[in-house]
């Protein structure tokens, strides 16, 4: 599946909820789905910055593709950091490297949640490019 598509069939989860709250508590539920970080990937140098509460991004490259993982001290976090992972992860450098889309904007997202939070998702996003731009 393209970016745009994973993008796509998530924003077809979230349409599915009649209202904000629902949303919410479906993003903090997917927050549930997102595998434990180990405690020595919480360093400074894997801090996503732009985020009101802690968030710590890592990757991993296997061939010509990254993988990532995170986490965050906040529940909401945790399943914005899944939806994330679950758009980006696994796509190839070159793709990465040339992302160029407001996930909040296409995901409808903006009216879930806070604009601190909004800013913390391109904060992610601008990470992922940025580590991306090393590999």
């Amino acid at each position: 599946m393209t970016i745009k598509q994973k993008v796509e069939k998530i924003k077809e989860d979230l349409d599915f909820f009649e209202d904000e709250l629902q949303k919410y508590e479906y993003i903090i539920d997917l927050g549930k789905k997102l595998d434990a970080l180990d405690d020595r990937y919480k360093t400074p140098e894997n801090i996503v910055h732009g985020c009101t509460s802690q968030v710590w991004l890592i990757c991993e490259q296997k061939e010509d593709r990254l993988y990532f993982k995170g986490t965050s001290d906040a529940i909401i976090v945790k399943g914005l950091i899944y939806i994330i992972l679950e758009i980006f992860s696994g796509e190839k450098i070159e793709t990465l490297k040339s992302v160029d889309m407001d996930v909040v904007y296409e995901l409808g997202l903006s009216e879930v949640i806070t604009p601190n939070r909004q800013s913390g998702v391109i904060g992610m996003i601008k990470k992922i490019k940025e580590l991306a731009q090393k590999a």
